[in-house]
């Protein structure tokens, strides 16, 4: 008996040690009551990750216990080989320091290093960690020699995501202080695309978008229409909530095609069917997918010309088909106006994707941003004090956006 216990000892301490191969998602029994808390969809792969430690920051959109960080390696061409993970609570973006004792340190499959392959993903085992609606949880890892798969462009002025990355080589995750970490990056996010717990909302609801989603240029102090969205929620009773997942990547595009902007691949994400599966349909508890996307088809650029309409709205029509095939519902918004001169091609092709949007019944409900924003002199347009620039609403907009959601669409 005695040689037995000692076995089981040397055997636990010895997956502790040594590093996890990442499985596929848990059962789904093992997802049960479970709910995608907050999201940040990664873009590309950017560099070698040298010896330091990152924070990740990222805010949740509803109460839950035993927290999972899911930690994804879609664009690396080599393993991601992260030694240690580290979860706690952070009072402010304004300091990396933790709350005092909050800090627990992450496993996978009880061992605390896992090993990511390229294009793969890993949930954390549960944490005994509880979060608020509104908290920050801030995700240390350290994998130096990593390729970085992350998410780049910056949110809101006053909002998360957002990293602190060690001033120093080493693992520096058990750190509560925030002393050995630099300045907060906003907008930066390396490796952790999602947490997820136990919670009583009763699902989730991912907005999948592009730039407009992500908050990109959303200036002047506000939150993003996303958060604008969960806050409201969250004054429903507890039963009667959901959280918000912001799967938006600025650049991003609705159709298969190569993107407008970057020639590598590597800025904008993969086209929104492409990255359907890992940012909206493997996520915990998804009740309902809220589509925004078609301004960079559209618009076009340096890499790829206008897309036509029947471009645009064919992809639609694939997303919502395996959105329903999921037993899903989705939302489709109308693209928002970008300064198109009325009557020309791009103009055309918006207003009558819109005009689908609004008509076809593809979508279980419409959310029409367009007539929200749009400027009633020159319908071409956002409004000039709800625009940063021609394709994205400022703060004020993104308000006007948050509150103008029929909740009922979403069975609130």
């Amino acid at each position: 008996m005695r040689l037995r216990r000692t076995a089981v000892v040397f055997a636990v301490a010895a997956s502790l040690l040594s590093p996890a191969i990442a499985d596929a998602a848990p059962a789904d029994e093992a997802w049960a009551h479970s709910v995608t808390l907050t999201e940040s969809a990664l873009e590309g792969v950017h560099g070698t990750a040298p010896d330091v430690t990152v924070r990740n920051v990222l805010t949740v959109t509803a109460s839950g216990t035993g927290l999972r960080v899911r930690l994804s390696n879609p664009f690396g061409a080599t393993a991601l080989t992260v030694r240690s993970v580290w979860a706690g609570l952070q009072p402010s973006t304004d300091s990396p320091a933790l709350v005092p004792g909050s800090n627990r340190r992450a496993t996978f499959g009880f061992r605390r290093a896992v090993t990511i392959p390229p294009g793969g993903s890993v949930w954390t085992d549960p944490l005994p960690l509880s979060v608020r609606r509104g908290d920050h949880v801030a995700v240390s890892v350290y994998a130096p020699g990593s390729p970085i798969d992350d998410h780049t462009f910056p949110p809101p002025e006053t909002g998360t995501p957002g990293s602190f990355l060690s001033t120093g080589p080493g693992d520096a995750g058990a750190n509560e202080s925030g002393a050995a970490y630099g300045a907060f990056s906003r907008g930066v996010l390396w490796w952790v695309d999602a947490i997820s717990a136990g919670s009583a909302a009763r699902g989730t609801i991912v907005a999948l978008g592009d730039s407009i989603t992500d908050g990109y240029n959303a200036f002047g102090g506000g939150p993003r229409w996303t958060d604008v969205l969960a806050a409201r929620i969250a004054t429903r009773p507890p039963g009667r909530r959901l959280s918000v997942a912001n799967a938006g990547i600025s650049g991003n595009t609705v159709s298969v095609q190569p993107n407008p902007y970057d020639p590598t691949g590597q800025c904008c994400g993969p086209p929104a069917p492409l990255r359907l599966d890992r940012d909206v349909l493997s996520l915990p508890g998804v009740r309902y997918v809220l589509l925004l996307e078609g301004t960079n088809d559209i618009g076009g650029g340096d890499n790829a010309p206008p897309a036509p309409a029947a471009q645009v709205i064919d992809a639609m029509k694939t997303i919502a088909g395996r959105v329903h095939a999921s037993g899903r519902e989705i939302v489709g918004a109308t693209i928002l106006p970008m300064c198109n001169a009325a009557g020309s091609a791009k103009e055309q092709t918006r207003l009558a994707v819109n005009a689908w949007i609004r008509t076809s019944g593809t979508f279980d409900a419409v959310l029409d941003f367009e007539s929200v924003l749009r400027d009633p002199a020159d319908p071409t347009v956002i409004r000039a004090d709800w625009r940063t620039d021609c394709y994205h609403p400022n703060a004020e907009g993104d308000r006007l956006l948050g509150e103008s959601i029929d909740l009922r669409v979403f069975g609130l």
